[in-house]
This record gives C-alpha cells, structure tokens and sequence, in this order.
C-alpha cells in the first residue's frame, strides 16, 4: 500500500558522463543539473516500486527544482525522496540531493501511476500514425 512518509535513498559515484561538459549542459566538468535530475526521478520511482500493482509502474510529469551547489568528478553523491502526496495516482515527492559536503539540490517532484502496458501501447501508437 502506498502511503505518505515512504522513504528512498539512492547513492553514486559522479562519472565522466555525468558531467555538465558531457551531457551537454554547460562546459564545466561538474555534476550536470540533467545528471541530478535522473537521480531525483530514479530515487522517487524506486521509493514507490515495491507496492505498486504486478504491471504498474510510473512516469515522471513535474519537476521543481533548484542546484544550488556544484560537485566535482569522482565525489559521492546522494538522493532522498520522501512520498508527501497521495492523490490518486498522482504522487509527489520532496526530493534532496547531497554530496559529501552539503546540500546540492532539492525540490518537489511528480509522477503518475500508469499500467506500463497500455502506457507504452499508446506511446507507441504514435509511431504508426
């Protein structure tokens, strides 16, 4: 059962592809605000995963954010996310993100749940038409 207060944390390792000068986002070789908003959406998704319905899954529809610090390749970084909204299928998440010395982002963030099936169906109907 979903209910607010669920908890996630996930955690890596700031890699050449997760830099500003290589996802495109700046020329810095930083953490990419792009690279933290991956790890905000993976940290929300897998919060929820374990009590979703067999073929349900969900999908990312807003995003507030703010990056107020910058993270250098190699250092450790980390998301957690906490279920403070339940309406529904629709399910918001306060979402902060730190490295090994502060805070580096943080924001609210929304999915929905969706039955991956008829999601990707109709995602893929688009190509036939």
């Amino acid at each position: 059962m979903i209910v607010i207060g669920i908890k996630e944390k996930v955690e890596k390792v700031v890699e050449e592809e997760n830099l500003a000068s290589s996802m495109k986002s700046g020329l810095l070789p930083v953490f990419a605000t792009p690279g933290m908003v991956a790890l905000m959406e993976e940290t929300s998704w897998k919060c929820v995963a374990p009590y979703l319905e067999e073929g349900c899954g969900t999908v990312g529809t807003s995003l507030e954010i703010k990056h107020v610090a910058a993270t250098p390749l190699g250092m450790k970084v980390y998301c957690e996310s906490e279920l403070v909204e339940v309406d529904g299928r629709r399910l918001v998440f306060n979402v902060k993100v730190y490295d090994e010395k502060e805070l580096i982002g943080e924001g609210k963030h929304e999915r929905f749940i969706v039955n991956n099936e008829k999601f990707t169906a109709k995602a893929n109907s688009k190509a036939s038409k």
